[in-house]
């Protein structure tokens, strides 16, 4: 099963959750890169996807739902 097929197996919650938590990873990885304290670049783009993974997953349940 893909990333995306096991993210749409969760709740909206935990999505909305987990996409928090990825925010703010996604700030501390600036926030080290500009100090220049980052050990893995590549982190950078794997944590933006996954960001774009979860918010695609949330429209998609948003759409079949509808406006609520």
């Amino acid at each position: 099963m893909s990333k995306a097929g096991e993210l749409r197996g969760q709740g909206r919650e935990a999505l909305e959750k987990q996409l928090l938590e990825l925010l703010k990873e996604q700030f501390n990885l600036r926030m080290q890169k500009g100090s220049g304290q980052l050990s893995r670049p590549s982190q950078f783009k794997t944590v933006r996807r996954e960001i774009a993974r979860i918010k695609t997953v949330l429209a998609e349940q948003a759409a079949t739902v509808g406006p609520q």
